[in-house]
């Protein structure tokens, strides 16, 4: 009897152990999805209170958001990591969020992608346009997982494209180069040729002979965003044949041209975030990204249930002028190049562009 009675109590112990060890829903781990090693040990699970879509069951919505690229670049994917950061800590009673960084290679994509939605993710990010084959291969196979892809143009029901109206920012940049050159030789260095840079490319060409007809502008293409090295000797050659000003539209290439522009001394101009801090006397200005208006967007679709069943020219959500997600970092002329028409001048464009009165070619791929 007495054995009998210290059994049971000994099991009453261990039940009681058991049920202690149920940890809440919040929980996160130190790695990528996929078994990729998180260098930077990336993951945020927002705190603060708000209101936003929840999962069908009343639950949190479980988000994630995978970075081909750190997040603390100056560049595209900090960009998307401090809107995302925004809204999951403005909604933090409904939205879960975990993210993971240097997802680049797309060997490496598709089981991050595949891992997330096999963990019960609602809604994964795939922030680069690298992550758009995968993301259509894998959506097929977890059709009741939302999937956004950053930049690009295929989709499926449960998947949509976010981008932004690059051709805005590349014209405005066009106009501040063409503005500010004082030898009317101005260049331009971007990533791999893809849909929404080559437009951005093409605008800045564009609006810099409106400006001047006879300007000569330097382009080139390294091919991969995260070739700083590739990038800075470029913009050194452009420098050195008597291009001074330079607009980059890249991440890691950014960062080479912003170097370069450094160590010749020349102007550069930024893209998606303020890069200033990182050459006071040699960044002029920039586009600055604000990916938060379209995150709402997204997740205000998911809440009301017209995200699937779109049409497919209606798989975008954009982020232009006129919505507020394209802006440009405040003016810092060290070397005098602009003069106060000038500078009226840059704000009259921005301000066209907002109202839409800016007019600019289709600019296609052949």
């Amino acid at each position: 009897m007495k054995k009998s009675m210290k059994l049971l109590a000994l099991m009453l112990v261990i039940i009681m152990a058991l049920s202690a060890c149920g940890g809440s829903g919040n929980t996160t781990t130190d790695t990528n999805a996929g078994g990729l090693e998180n260098t930077a040990g990336s993951e945020t699970l927002a705190e603060n209170n708000g209101d936003s879509a929840e999962n069908s069951d009343g639950e949190k919505l479980k988000v994630a958001l995978i970075l081909p690229g750190k997040k603390d670049d100056v560049s595209f994917n900090q960009a998307m990591y401090e809107g995302m950061e925004a809204y999951a800590s403005e909604h933090s009673d409904t939205i879960e969020l975990k993210v993971v960084e240097n997802v680049y290679e797309v060997a490496d994509i598709e089981p991050a992608l595949m891992d997330f939605a096999d963990q019960g993710y609602d809604v994964i990010f795939g922030h680069g346009f690298q992550f758009m084959e995968p993301i259509v291969k894998v959506g097929e196979l977890y059709p009741d997982t939302y999937f956004l892809l950053g930049t690009g143009y295929k989709s499926l029901d449960n998947t949509a494209i976010y981008d932004v109206h690059l051709q805005s920012g590349g014209y405005l940049m066009g106009v501040v180069a063409a503005l500010a050159s004082e030898t009317g030789k101005i260049g331009v260095i971007g990533g791999a040729n893809v849909s929404e840079i080559f437009r951005g490319h093409e605008a800045f060409k564009y609006a810099a002979k409106q400006i001047n007809p006879d300007i000569e502008i330097e382009e080139v293409y390294t091919g991969d965003w995260t070739d700083t090295a590739g990038a800075k000797e470029a913009a050194i050659g452009m420098y050195d044949s008597g291009v001074d000003v330079i607009w980059h539209s890249g991440d890691g290439i950014g960062l080479g041209v912003v170097q370069a522009a450094k160590e010749k001394d020349q102007i550069c101009l930024g893209n998606v975030a303020d890069q200033n801090p990182l050459a006071p006397d040699n960044v002029l200005t920039g586009i600055v990204y604000e990916w938060k208006i379209v995150i709402e967007e997204i997740f205000n679709d998911i809440q009301n249930d017209s995200f699937k069943g779109r049409e497919e020219g209606d798989r975008f959500y954009w982020i232009t002028a006129e919505n507020g997600g394209l802006t440009y970092a405040p003016i810092v002329d060290s070397k005098g190049m602009l003069s106060e028409e000038d500078i009226t001048k840059i704000e009259e464009a921005y301000q066209g562009l907002i109202d839409g009165t800016v007019e600019m070619p289709d600019f296609e791929e052949e």
